[in-house]
């Protein structure tokens, strides 16, 4: 029987907090950039572009903004159900898609990147993924940052190593040159919803989880418990100091 789609995707509480504008969620406008980066660090997987998963670009409201180079990833869940077939994951991106637009209030999907369990790697929010594209994603810690989001809830059980590789992958092509997948980095928050007032300077992770700076459960407790390995595997796709 085929999965019902859009019922899910109407039941699923998407744990980026509301967005209001096209402003990204710190309310500030970003930074525009004129041209492609030229230096991106670890090499770039492959990316199921918007135009393959069948993204209506008609439901954007607004252009996309950009940002700095990444100097942070923050990593999410989507809190689908685990147990979906890649086969549908397509459409469970278009439905995700038209529930941050349509229901939120969203100028477009919050993720810049949205990871399967079988390991492929979408590109989430528009702009290029070549570029440092403003995400919707980490209330107050949008800014010089990407989100990663893995298809699924991923609270418990065995996690997929499709999965954690291709996270992995990601967050080693998209962080800029010289960031420590193992370090800190001291942000500044835009944000009062956040764990940090707005203003506030704080050292968090360059891996990271949702959670660590937003008041939610994101990602799952099994996909949090990973982040150690995906950080390792990040290093290992680095290149290194020389």
């Amino acid at each position: 029987m085929p999965a019902v789609l859009l019922p899910l995707a109407l039941l699923v509480t998407w744990d980026a907090p509301r967005l209001g504008g096209g402003l990204g969620m710190g309310g500030q406008a970003a930074r525009v950039e004129t041209a492609p980066e030229r230096q991106l660090t670890g090499p770039k997987p492959p990316v199921i572009s918007r135009a393959d998963w069948g993204a209506d670009e008609d439901l954007r409201s607004e252009p996309a903004t950009y940002t700095g180079a990444a100097r942070a990833v923050f990593i999410h869940h989507t809190g689908h159900p685990d147990d979906y077939d890649c086969a549908d994951v397509p459409d469970m991106l278009r439905a995700m898609y038209a529930d941050h637009v349509q229901r939120l209030g969203w100028d477009d999907l919050g993720y810049n990147f949205v990871v399967d369990k079988c390991g492929r790697i979408y590109e989430g929010r528009a702009g290029g993924v070549d570029r440092s594209v403003l995400g919707a994603h980490t209330t107050g810690f949008n800014h010089d940052s990407v989100g990663i989001a893995a298809l699924g809830d991923f609270s418990d059980g065995e996690l997929p190593q499709e999965l954690l590789a291709s996270i992995a992958r990601v967050a080693a092509w998209k962080l800029r040159p010289g960031a420590d997948p193992h370090g800190q980095v001291r942000l500044v928050s835009t944000n009062d919803a956040s764990r940090y007032p707005e203003g506030t300077a704080t050292a968090v992770d360059v891996i990271s989880g949702h959670r660590d700076i937003f008041y939610t459960h994101c990602p799952g407790d099994g996909l949090y418990e990973a982040l150690p390995e995906i950080r390792d595997a990040t290093a290992r796709l680095r290149p290194r100091p020389r």
